[in-house]
């Protein structure tokens, strides 16, 4: 695996993730809390690789670039568009993380009360970082595929 499989890589993750989450949503909403309980363990699971790959992806960027991210630069008009994505991203990628630990946490004690009352936060925040990942990576290496 090189360096530019990576991307690919990670949006699949995000991908699988996003499948997870749903999954794991309708499974709870019917009340099988087992299987909810294995689709959410595996989304953690598949968020964490994704974020190991993340990591290395953007280090190995730098160390062999010099910027560790690759900028949206055409088309000029799209700009705009693909920024507001990622700035939302970001926001929830930041967020998601002390949400999910305090969610996971809750669960894991058997407070589901609590659980539930901010796994209604976590959820959609990070059903929505995982579904933009997918999309900046379509916007950015497949739809607009930017050069170095």
């Amino acid at each position: 695996m090189s360096l530019s499989d990576l991307p690919a890589v990670n949006a699949t993750l995000n991908g699988l993730s996003a499948v997870l989450l749903a999954t794991g949503y309708i499974f709870i909403k019917r009340g099988n809390k087992i299987a909810h309980r294995n689709c959410m363990i595996s989304a953690l699971v598949t968020s964490t690789i994704f974020l190991v790959c993340y990591l290395t992806y953007h280090y190995r960027m730098k160390q062999v670039y010099g910027e560790a991210h690759t900028r949206f630069l055409d088309p000029v008009w799209f700009r705009p568009f693909y920024l507001a994505i990622l700035f939302t991203h970001l926001i929830g990628a930041f967020a998601i993380v002390p949400l999910v630990i305090m969610t996971t946490t809750r669960a894991l004690r058997e407070r589901f009360d609590a659980h539930k009352r901010i796994a209604r936060w976590t959820w959609p925040i990070w059903m929505y970082v995982s579904v933009t990942g997918v999309i900046i990576y379509l916007l950015l290496y497949q739809i607009f595929p930017q050069t170095r």
